[in-house]
């Protein structure tokens, strides 16, 4: 198993990043957080789909990343999932109980993988503190998790400006 964290900020080359790893492998999963709630984000989708390669496999998963993993993982895979702020959106919103589970099942399902698992999430702890309950839940427990899945992370990177910052583990080739 091996796991990547890529963190940056919105339109930091975060994504972009993660799909170029991504493609060194045979075989990839794309695991998707994001809803089309609105036309702004049918249209972020329609643009990541454009530039990802067509023969990569594509499930999309709101809620339930720890059984999708669990489900979808084997050896020589490689897993991206696209992304954790949209995730921790979804599940602040369908409440306390599914939050916890699912946050759990996912960070219990990480080390069972046997593939690569490329996760890619926005750095919230750089901006300014939220100006509602809701804003300020979200940036801490998205700090909370990036730290969770850094800890289990054999390599994290920070992008800024489409620029990738090794923070740990390997360097990477160019």
């Amino acid at each position: 198993m091996a796991t990547e964290l890529i963190l940056g900020g919105v339109r930091s080359g975060k994504s972009a990043l993660a799909e170029r790893l991504a493609a060194a492998h045979s075989r990839v999963l794309y695991l998707a957080t994001a809803e089309p709630g609105d036309g702004e984000m049918r249209e972020r989708i329609r643009r990541h789909r454009q530039r990802r390669p067509a023969h990569w496999e594509l499930l999309e998963e709101p809620l339930a990343l720890g059984d999708a993993l669990a489900a979808r993982a084997d050896a020589g895979s490689c897993i991206l999932i696209d992304c954790m702020s949209l995730w921790v959106s979804n599940l602040l919103h369908a409440g306390d109980a599914v939050f916890e589970r699912q946050r759990r099942a996912l960070l219990e399902a990480l080390p069972a993988c046997p593939g690569t698992v490329i996760i890619v999430s926005n750095e919230v702890g750089l901006g300014l503190v939220g100006m509602d309950p809701l804003s300020r839940r979200f940036a801490d427990e998205l700090g909370w998790l990036n730290q969770a899945l850094a800890e289990r992370a054999e390599r994290v990177i920070l992008t800024a400006a489409g620029l990738p910052l090794v923070l740990k583990g390997a360097a990477l080739s160019q």
